[in-house]
């Protein structure tokens, strides 16, 4: 069984995504051990301990160099025995060390199909106004292992969205959500932990 590791900041939708899962089943190789929030107030640490699950608070403006955080983090994690981190919705930029420490084994979902709408400051909302300004008719959600390259890391899975006539960008991330967010990232998590994604290069390869 591996333990899961789940960094959040804020709500916790997608940790709700993860849990619920969890809950039904569908995440047999693992269990969520410990939910670590770079804000004390991030409501993610409530939906955590409703769940029973341990939590962790680290913010990176109590260290006054980033390096210094970066390896507080990497030994926090590895503290956990983390054999799996996701990254929902963790605003805090992750530093080479811990990328290093777990390489293919940390998860970020990202509201759109990359390599479209990513990278250096496509997060949030920033996402679905860069989509509905280029009107694009089909956009999605991205769950992929993170490298040193922002939204760079070997593809896991993607699932398209419809853009409709009249969505604001609210409406928008609120579908991305709901029809692919929620769906492809508990799927790729449990994935992992079934030992059944190959990565080669900046590839995955799904093993059903």
């Amino acid at each position: 069984m591996k333990n899961i590791v789940v960094l959040v900041s804020g709500g916790g939708t997608n940790l709700q995504a993860l849990i619920d899962a969890q809950n039904r089943g569908e995440i047999t190789g693992g269990k969520i051990t410990c939910v670590v929030s770079s804000n004390p107030d991030a409501y993610a640490l409530t939906r955590a301990q409703n769940n029973g699950i341990a939590t962790e608070v680290i913010r990176r403006k109590d260290y006054d160099a980033f390096e210094k955080y970066d390896a507080a983090l990497t030994e926090l994690l590895k503290s956990k025995n983390a054999d799996l981190i996701v990254l929902a919705g963790f605003m805090t930029i992750l530093g080479s060390q811990v990328i290093r420490a777990f390489e293919n084994r940390i998860i970020n979902i990202h509201p759109a199909l990359i390599p479209s709408f990513c990278g250096e400051g496509f997060y949030g909302l920033r996402v679905h106004e860069a989509a509905l300004e280029k009107g694009v008719k089909v956009t999605g959600a991205t769950a992929h292992f993170v490298n040193e390259i922002c939204d760079g890391g070997p593809i896991i899975l993607q699932k398209a969205v419809a853009v409709q006539n009249g969505d604001t960008p609210e409406v928008l991330q609120k579908r991305v959500m709901e029809q692919a967010e929620w769906q492809i990232l508990p799927k790729a998590v449990a994935l992992f932990c079934e030992d059944k994604i190959k990565v080669t290069g900046n590839t995955t390869e799904i093993t059903e």
